[in-house]
């Protein structure tokens, strides 16, 4: 990487400072925790993907995924 070159994670950073971004940053919250339980183990068997699913579900926003287990399930996608 080039002297200069800002790195992918303060990119990242940066965008999610900026108010004109639409990005939000969801927390892992009781909310979550709640939704994990109808995002199932067999669907999708990763804790992580699990817990990303999760949010989606928390949140009511539909999802986007390359993982093929999410794809596959029932959650709401784009």
């Amino acid at each position: 990487m080039e002297p200069g070159t800002p790195r992918p994670g303060n990119r990242l950073i940066q965008a999610l400072d900026d108010p004109a971004t639409p990005c939000l940053l969801a927390p892992l919250d009781r909310l979550v925790a709640d939704a994990l339980e109808s995002v199932s183990r067999g669907e999708v068997p990763d804790l992580p993907n699990r817990i990303v699913t999760a949010t989606a579900v928390a949140l009511r926003v539909p999802l986007t995924s390359r993982d093929g287990k999410i794809r596959a399930s029932q959650i709401q996608r784009i």
